[in-house]
């Protein structure tokens, strides 16, 4: 999660992890929901089960905390739904303990599984684990677009009129990164910290070839000039 000095620059702060729970006990979607905010994420609780896809489609999370036993639907059959139009991470977080129980989970699309009662910095672990597993800061199935040019973040491709450009890992990130904050200056400590979090191992230098390359694959798609340099600032698009 990208918690830089950026955000605390321009005094708003960059849209952290969503985390979607799915639980029809209450309090312990409460209890939830309050630990995952004291780390740092933005967390939300379904409290109408009549058509939890739906919330999920206009909620659009970057992870999921599903129970099996659920009013309507259960976990299992959301999962299969959810899985029909996204790739959002699902964990499993259930009372039930069976190797039965785990193994429909994961063959149904789930990503992990973890079982009441759990161990908080275990569980954690195991969401940050997802989070950086995931493609960029939750990428969307649908293309990201600013002035003509479309990011796909699933299939880690820039692409205009047509013709579909690919980027590499760190590519993709430095470019999801400048999407997410159009018109805006993105410094270049803040960029190289964003990598870190991600784990791509990257400098000063690293940094300039990373969007010397990109500038070459945009010149390939006839834009010239989307990524601008701010002399002494950072970057923008």
């Amino acid at each position: 999660m990208y918690t830089g000095s950026y955000a605390k620059s321009q005094n708003a702060e960059i849209p952290m992890d969503r985390i979607l729970i799915i639980e029809d006990d209450a309090l312990i979607g409460e209890e939830l929901a309050t630990l995952l905010s004291n780390q740092g994420y933005t967390a939300s609780c379904v409290t109408d089960f009549r058509d939890v896809t739906r919330q999920v489609r206009e909620i659009s999370p970057d992870l999921i905390l599903l129970d099996i036993s659920l009013p309507g639907q259960d976990g299992y059959q959301l999962c299969t739904a959810i899985r029909s139009f996204s790739t959002v991470p699902i964990l499993f977080l259930t009372g039930r303990d069976t190797a039965m129980d785990e193994l429909q989970a994961l063959t149904l699309g789930g990503d992990d599984y973890v079982s009441k009662p759990y161990n908080i910095p275990v569980l954690l672990a195991r969401i940050g684990l997802l989070l950086r597993r995931r493609t960029p800061a939750g990428a969307q199935p649908c293309p990201m677009e600013h002035r003509g040019i479309r990011l796909d973040t699933l299939a880690g491709t820039l692409s205009k009129g047509g013709r579909d450009i690919d980027l590499t890992r760190t590519e993709l990130k430095i470019m999801y990164l400048l999407f997410r904050h159009p018109g805006e200056i993105v410094p270049r400590a803040d960029i190289i910290e964003y990598l870190w979090d991600n784990e791509i191992h990257t400098d000063d230098n690293t940094l300039s070839v990373n969007v010397m390359r990109l500038r070459e694959k945009l010149r390939a798609l006839g834009e010239e000039d989307f990524i601008q340099t701010r002399r002494g600032m950072g970057y923008q698009i």
